[in-house]
């Protein structure tokens, strides 16, 4: 408000600005109050008698006409503090909504554009667009690290986007931790898809920093960033520590045995760790974790290379298990064996939720649809998937 202190000065006090040879300040303030004190009298003088210049009271045909006179003026005068009220009105809301402007950029652009300067990147014109909209989906524009980081400036103060889609934009560990710090501030976004990436175990080590501090993220894609044992193990502990997030995507990275930190987390409810490659180490891992987790309801570890072996020691956590309602197990050599096990350890927990099981691409025999029969009894709303049975492409005996 310097601006309008200095304007309302030089309006006011004209004089002093402009000659410096004025007269003191105590003179000009009692001319002041004379001239208020004439005013005031000529202004309120009484309304039913006028004085004439030579003292003698007028006529009452003459007192009517100054009477219609004075009210008059009384009107203009009241017209015109009226005017200069609304004046002095609109010039206050003037300035404040000038100093407003340049204070709050409530739509971000100008704060975005000045992030783009700096990183030395041009403004992505479709974020300048829908930055306001609750979904914004980025995926396929070739970011890079700097330009994730200019997009990351005015996300920490957006209120209104609440699914980000971020895919394939090669934004690296540095984008990542931009994207990590971001999150960390922002408490109005819930789902953030940062699937095929390139973030590496730097980039999991800041995601995972965000995840011990953000509250509001609900569902979480990691899909496809070059996640190691590393990775599992700054994550598996943050995940311990988050109490929001719901639903974890790590598919299609490297996680190996490290995998059954990620599924021992008690909040999730949903976690995709296929085409991880665990084998059996992760299985056995998993089959740990599953003992203790009482929240898990899906899990999907399809393509893990998990053999017969691993896949029974995963089965000793379903069969306490209580929440477990899908499990995709499918694409993985456990052969007929392993997926009798699994099936065989549901038939032994009378606890059990699970509804659907998926063995896909993997051929059972008939002992297995016996006992699927059987399960069936027990379980009537299971179903189980899988790639076929032995011997049923067999061709008949002439």
């Amino acid at each position: 408000m310097v601006h309008g202190k200095k304007l309302a000065k030089e309006t006011l006090l004209p004089s002093v600005l402009e000659d410096d040879d004025a007269e003191p300040e105590s003179e000009k303030l009692q001319l002041g109050e004379q001239i208020v004190g004439q005013t005031e009298f000529n202004a309120r003088g009484p309304k039913d008698q006028c004085s004439s210049p030579d003292g003698n009271m007028q006529d009452g045909g003459e007192r009517q006409g100054e009477e219609k006179v004075e009210e008059e003026e009384n009107e203009r005068e009241e017209r015109g503090g009226e005017e200069r009220v609304s004046s002095e009105e609109d010039y206050d809301t003037d300035l404040e909504i000038e100093d407003k402007e340049e204070a709050y950029d409530p739509t971000g652009q100008t704060c975005y554009v000045e992030a783009c300067k700096k990183y030395q990147v041009v403004p992505a014109s479709y974020f300048l667009r829908h930055m306001q909209n609750s979904e914004l989906s980025m995926m396929h524009r070739g970011l890079g690290p700097q330009g994730t980081k200019a997009l990351a400036v005015p996300l920490v103060t957006n209120t209104s986007i609440l699914r980000l889609n971020l895919r394939d934009n090669w934004m690296e560990e540095m984008g990542g931790a931009a994207i990590a710090e971001m999150l960390k501030e922002n408490c109005y976004i819930t789902e953030v898809d940062l699937s095929d990436n390139n973030l590496g175990d730097d980039g999991a080590k800041a995601i995972a920093a965000m995840l011990k501090e953000n509250s509001t993220l609900v569902n979480l894609n990691l899909s496809g960033n070059h996640f190691t044992d590393k990775s599992a193990e700054y994550l598996g502990p943050a995940l311990m520590i988050n109490t929001k997030l719901q639903h974890l995507d790590l598919s299609y990275n490297t996680l190996g045995k490290s995998a059954g930190s990620i599924a021992g987390n008690i909040y999730l409810r949903t976690v995709d760790l296929s085409c991880n490659g665990f084998s059996k180490e992760g299985a056995i891992a998993l089959g740990q974790a599953l003992k203790d987790n009482s929240v898990l309801e899906e899990l999907n570890v399809s393509n893990n290379r998990i053999p017969p072996e691993g896949a029974i020691r995963l089965a000793m956590g379903l069969r306490v298990n209580k929440t477990i309602k899908s499990l995709n197990i499918g694409k993985n050599p456990i052969q007929d064996a392993g997926c009798y096990g699994i099936l065989k350890c549901m038939q032994e927990n009378p606890n059990s939720a699970m509804e659907t099981l998926d063995f896909g691409d993997i051929i059972v025999n008939q002992d297995f649809e016996d006992l699927y029969t059987a399960v069936k009894e027990m379980l009537p709303g299971l179903t189980v998937n899988y790639g076929g049975r032995f011997g049923i492409f067999r061709k008949a005996k002439a």
